[in-house]
């Protein structure tokens, strides 16, 4: 039967006195040893970026990047290894593309196709007009100006050159800015004003269609000619119907300067894409280290296996499945027998709303509120931390501890404690011997947007590493520079050996780790009125 929290209204109630029981020294001698003079882990992400590739939710590669996953865990001894699937939706690939303005001057564009959108079906070409679209009520303005024409919907930028080094390691400047405690906010109404944006995005394309518009464009939100061609629309019923392209901003910007002095430039595209709906199931990855208590559950860490076309996907997150893979191949080469099982996870559909990380809460540990959730889409993770009541499932108590790696492949230089003050002398003593490779902060703060969000959510111990940014955020993440030569090999084996060590100490603690536990928080602020661009 299952359980539901009714628990008292306080943020942080420890389930469990400290965990002790540190790794024998030797143990950590041995994964250094292994994860450096031994490591594989640059010839893993060499093969899955160079050969695989991009792995976008559901595409041919990510089926490859599935199947070769689970091999390697094989090859490496692991136990248990097998895939899960959850309802997802469209496979998609690129085949080519091409983007041209052909008057008044030819120039080749660079350009990606627009993530789940449909083909062009051969070369279509038309003039261009820029018709800036960000809410449903600039439909009017627009309406009876955009049939026959490629329509670009974003309002030109003025350029974005760096204002600071695109490259950055952490200081203690920056982990005293992480070590701050910072009160929750909860404003049940901000879900809704995101689905009504989701909704948007529906809403173009019908809007686009009806006016009979041959393809639309975007600018690429970063300048230096990045792509990244990010697309939401990815089950079969929101499939959009008129061909998206994002355009380099540079390019962009020409287009819309030409537009606007006249004639409108003319341009032509070719986007040759596919869809597959041969198995609308996308997969995680699973594999373990069995553990010698069969009832004191397990450990597990895991990384989003998945990632967007424009790349390779290599520091998101190709970076952190390589850390979770190499960490598992150190730990099973070393024979380690540990009280809990360790299991190790490479989730899918991330880059879609943390899907593959949701799917197995919902399986395995918790549901949330009084009914079954028939969203579907991104819409899922828009709403799901809003349903109450926690609804725990058999396996709830299970899971010791989640660790988390996501942030690029810089090095991994501590973790965050997520607002839970009781896993900071934990978390401290366990890196403590590895402070010499850089991995020294426990910090309290809380980060978000990748898989440990929903194991938080309802009361799982689940954290995200602190890493270096490098060149990450700057223009790498969803990049189409986001290739093996921006991955940092030392960086690399120096997070595999620390998820190492910390995974053992985490499976062999005599107790679990504390968790911080939620109950249904009252509005934050009762008094806010929304800001009216929210609504769009």
């Amino acid at each position: 039967m299952r359980r539901t929290f009714a628990l008292a209204a306080t943020s942080l109630i420890a389930l469990a006195a400290p965990a002790a029981a540190q790794v024998d020294k030797t143990q950590i001698n041995r994964i250094i040893d292994e994860g450096t003079n031994q490591s594989e882990a640059m010839t893993t992400a060499q093969y899955l970026t160079d050969f695989i590739g991009s792995r976008l939710t559901n595409s041919p590669g990510m089926r490859k990047a599935e199947a070769w996953t689970q091999d390697k865990f094989r090859q490496w001894g692991l136990t248990n290894v097998h895939k899960e699937g959850f309802d997802f939706g469209r496979g998609w690939w690129i085949e080519s593309a091409s983007v041209r303005m052909i008057a008044p001057r030819p120039i080749q564009l660079t350009a990606i196709p627009i993530a789940w959108t449909p083909p062009t079906n051969g070369t279509v070409s038309a003039p261009v007009i820029v018709a800036p679209i960000t809410a449903e009520r600039h439909f009017d303005a627009w309406r009876g100006k955009l049939a026959g024409k490629i329509v670009l919907i974003s309002r030109p930028t003025d350029g974005s050159e760096p204002g600071k080094a695109p490259f950055q390691r952490l200081n203690g400047e920056d982990f005293a800015k992480l070590d701050q405690f910072r009160q929750p906010s909860y404003d049940p109404e901000a879900a809704d004003r995101r689905m009504k944006r989701l909704d948007f995005a529906k809403k173009l394309d019908a809007f686009l269609k009806a006016e009979g518009a041959v393809a639309y464009a975007t600018e690429s939100y970063r300048d230096g000619k990045l792509l990244h061609g990010e697309g939401y629309l990815f089950t079969r019923e929101d499939t959009p119907a008129v061909p998206g392209v994002q355009i380099a901003a540079e390019d962009y910007r020409r287009l819309a300067r030409i537009a606007k002095v006249g004639p409108a430039p003319v341009v032509e595209i070719n986007s040759n894409v596919h869809f597959d709906d041969s198995d609308v199931q996308a997969y995680n990855v699973f594999a373990d280290i069995a553990g010698s208590d069969p009832k004191a559950g397990y450990v597990m860490a895991g990384a989003h296996l998945d990632s967007w076309v424009a790349g390779d996907g290599a520091v998101d997150n190709g970076a952190g499945s390589v850390m979770i893979m190499e960490a598992a191949r150190i730990l099973a080469k070393m024979g380690v027998k540990p009280k809990r099982t360790i299991r190790f996870a490479l989730w899918a559909g991330e880059e879609q709303g943390l899907l593959g990380s949701l799917a197995y809460v919902e399986k395995h540990l918790a549901t949330r509120g009084n009914g079954a959730d028939t969203t579907t889409g991104l819409a899922r993770f828009m709403g799901w931390s809003g349903r109450w009541p926690i609804r725990p499932l058999p396996g709830y108590g299970d899971l010791a501890g989640y660790f988390n790696i996501d942030n690029g492949s810089g090095k991994l230089r501590g973790i965050y404690a997520e607002n839970n003050p009781a896993v900071v002398p934990i978390f401290k003593e366990w890196l403590a011997p590895l402070a010499s490779m850089g991995a020294t902060q426990v910090v309290i703060g809380k980060t978000g947007g990748t898989d440990h969000v929903f194991m938080q959510a309802v009361g799982i111990p689940g954290y995200q590493f602190i890493q270096d940014p490098l060149d990450y955020g700057s223009r790498l993440h969803h990049s189409s520079i986001d290739t093996f030569d921006h991955m940092k090999a030392d960086d690399i084996r120096q997070g595999a050996i620390v998820l190492a060590t910390v995974l053992l100490n985490a499976a062999n603690a005599d107790k679990p780790l504390p968790r911080a536990v939620p109950a249904q928080p009252k509005v934050t602020d009762p008094f806010n009125y929304p800001d009216p661009d929210e609504e769009r």
